[in-house]
Formats: structure tokens, C-alpha cells, sequence
């Protein structure tokens, strides 16, 4: 999904907007890989729970950039969907590495 949002806004003469929907779109990886290298579950979790946030402040610029037409509807409309399921998918790795940390 970085990936596709990078890409995608790549040719938006937005400089500003670029920059932090770039930003947000990369962070969620990020944040999940680094949380993976630290130095237990505890750590991983605090870096899945970034992810998370990085997730919500992506799905509000997605949809400010599909208000300022910066993005094809059908994409956004994906992207947004992908937004709201991911973080369920990080909640369940959360919940199972509290499992594990206990």
C-alpha cells in the first residue's frame, strides 16, 4: 500500500500534501519493522500501536486528497477500505503478543 500511495502521489503538485501523505504511507512498514527488531514484545507492541496511528492519519489524507481530486475514486475508495481493515489486522497481532508477554 506504501507502495501504491507513493506512487500515486508522486505527480501531485501539492508539495506540502506529498510530502506527509509520503510520510504516512511509509511510516506504517516502518514503524512495524522496527518495532519487529526491538528488544521483546512489549517494544513490538508500542511500535504496532504507531502503525496504527500512522493508519488513521493516512485514511484522513486519502480522503482530503480524494476531496482536492488528487486521486482517482475508485483507488481512494480502496485505499480508505485498506485503512480501516489493516488496523484490525495489527489489533490481532497486538492481542496475540500480549498473550505471549505475560
Amino acid at each position: 500500500m506504501a507502495v501504491a500511495v507513493c506512487r500515486a502521489s508522486s505527480a501531485c503538485k501539492d508539495w506540502g500534501f506529498r510530502d506527509q501523505i509520503m510520510r504516512s504511507s511509509v511510516s506504517v512498514p516502518s514503524n512495524i519493522a522496527e518495532g519487529a527488531e526491538r528488544n521483546g514484545p512489549k517494544e513490538f507492541i508500542h511500535f504496532l500501536g504507531l502503525a496504527k496511528g500512522s493508519l488513521a492519519e493516512l485514511r484522513t489524507q486519502i480522503t482530503i486528497g480524494l476531496e482536492l481530486h488528487y486521486f482517482e475514486e475508485n483507488v481512494a475508495h480502496h485505499w480508505i477500505a485498506e485503512t480501516r481493515e489493516l488496523p484490525k489486522m495489527l489489533h490481532g497481532l497486538i492481542k496475540s503478543l500480549r498473550g505471549t508477554s505475560t
